[in-house]
């Protein structure tokens, strides 16, 4: 049975109805989309701030509980490290004291040594020079020590003098290297001759005496130089007296780890106990605010999903009832009212034909 004009309006003004409802509908839920998102960023930013103030308090908390630990362990490791400093000084003078004491007859008979070395050389009106350790390394070496002396000495005045003088001469000729070095060993080599035949022919005998006290010296000095490597290398330490500084060390040491342990006991309790205090304070002044937001945010995520279920279920009403006939091109309010205008100016008696008319005029334009 075809409808009257009549009811093609009202099944008009019914579908408009429904567009706009849903229209609104979907406004809403767009504008609950927008405030669940701006409220879970509020959230968001209030659960952080909460969790930063919790880090850095209990951070700072922890780092001025371990600090004023820190300076009493500093304190107790520097009165340590100088009752260790003063211990070894110890040690050290009482070694130094017993090296003295065990060596000191060689080191006398040394001194004896050097005075009979003095007195036969004035006996024998010898010069001083001659019984320097210098003489004997040049005229007469027995030793490594004084070997060395004598080639350090040829070295010097037969090679490095020799072309020092040459390297200065503004011309370098062959035939004045050679001169250089006939001049060098006639001057050079002629004073030490002269002085190494003239000494030990006239004081010969003083001589020979002066190098069995200086081998004799050197004899005692390889002893007092064996007794001193086996003091120091001696581990008992006994012998210093170095009990009263042993024990102010264990008494420091102890002093030392009773703090140590404390900072651990003390650090330990901030942990377990301090910690969660602290936490609990700074969430308490939080929570009503985060309680709050979580409450708002609950609320407009529920109003959000009813309003997505409606505009769910008024789009689907919406096609199911007005859809198929209508066609989705006019599922708007504005073409729904153009359509209305047309019956009631009674150029169609249907929606069909008033769609028809309606078609034709949008593409006459």
């Amino acid at each position: 049975m075809a409808q009257t004009i009549e009811e093609c309006l009202d099944y008009l003004a019914a579908a408009r109805e429904s567009v706009e409802e849903l229209s609104l509908a979907a406004d809403r839920e767009e504008q609950l989309k927008q405030d669940e998102a701006r409220l879970k960023k509020s959230l968001d930013a209030e659960k952080k701030q909460m969790a930063d103030a919790v880090g850095s308090t209990v951070k700072k908390r922890r780092e001025d509980l371990s600090s004023s630990y820190d300076v009493e362990i500093n304190k107790a490791q520097d009165l340590l490290k100088k009752a260790r400093a003063k211990r070894e000084k110890a040690k050290n003078q009482g070694i130094k004291e017993r090296i003295a004491e065990e060596t000191s007859e060689l080191h006398e008979y040394n001194k004896e040594l050097v005075s009979r070395m003095k007195a036969k050389f004035r006996e024998y009106h010898a010069p001083s020079w001659c019984r320097s350790r210098l003489y004997y390394s040049l005229y007469m070496p027995r030793w490594a020590k004084e070997f060395f002396g004598l080639l350090i000495f040829i070295a010097l005045f037969f090679l490095a003098l020799p072309f020092g003088v040459y390297a200065v001469l503004p011309e370098h000729k062959t035939w004045y290297l050679a001169l250089i070095y006939v001049a060098d060993i006639l001057v050079v080599g002629g004073i030490y001759m002269w002085i190494g035949n003239h000494t030990k022919l006239q004081y010969a005998e003083c001589l020979r005496e002066g190098r069995q006290i200086l081998d004799q010296m050197r004899a005692n000095d390889k002893k007092i130089k064996v007794i001193t490597g086996t003091i120091r290398k001696d581990r008992n330490e006994s012998l210093y007296n170095l009990e009263k500084y042993d024990d102010e060390i264990a008494r420091l040491t102890q002093e030392l780890n009773e703090v140590a342990a404390k900072k651990k006991e003390a650090l330990n309790t901030f942990e377990t106990v301090t910690k969660n205090i602290l936490q609990d304070e700074i969430e308490h002044s939080h929570r009503e605010k985060i309680g709050e937001l979580e409450h708002q945010y609950a609320d407009v995520k529920k109003q959000l999903q009813l309003t997505t279920a409606e505009v769910k279920a008024r789009r689907l009403t919406l096609t199911d009832q007005y859809g198929s006939h209508l066609g989705r091109e006019f599922l708007d309010p504005f073409k729904l009212q153009d359509l209305s205008n047309i019956l009631q100016q009674g150029r169609a008696t249907n929606i069909s034909e008033a769609i028809s008319v309606y078609q034709e005029e949008e593409k006459s334009r």
